[in-house]
């Protein structure tokens, strides 16, 4: 259903950094920069930065990415953890959702809760 996402951060760097480290276990990377906006994707850039340019605080928002499997959402949750991301979920099954829901959860830069998850069988 979404084309593309964008999301306003507060600080730049920190959270290229952040995203880097995290979608590269994921498949994906940085495939476009204007300035200080920057596009991720693996083909195309369909996750966006750019920085915060309205005053007052930020709103949490939930992003969840794909995993082809358990094993990235082990990775991701390893390198979110390498790069100091409060940890809000380890990797775990949740069946609440489905039978075969593997996710993690963290906390980017900005306070957001972003999720790697897999939906196939182990």
């Amino acid at each position: 259903m979404l084309d593309h996402l964008g999301i306003q951060v507060r600080d730049v760097p920190a959270s290229a950094a952040f995203y880097d480290a995290v979608l590269a276990t994921l498949g994906a990377r940085r495939l476009m920069e204007f300035g200080d906006v920057l596009g991720y994707g693996s083909d195309k850039p369909n996750f966006w930065l750019s920085p915060m340019t309205a005053a007052g605080a930020a709103h949490e928002a939930h992003i969840a990415f794909t995993a082809p499997d358990r094993a990235a959402v082990r990775a991701f949750h390893e390198a979110a953890v390498a790069v100091g991301a409060e940890v809000l979920h380890a990797p775990r099954v949740w069946p609440e959702y489905h039978p075969t829901y593997f996710g993690a959860f963290v906390r980017d830069p900005d306070g957001n809760n972003v999720e790697a998850v897999c939906h196939a069988p182990e």
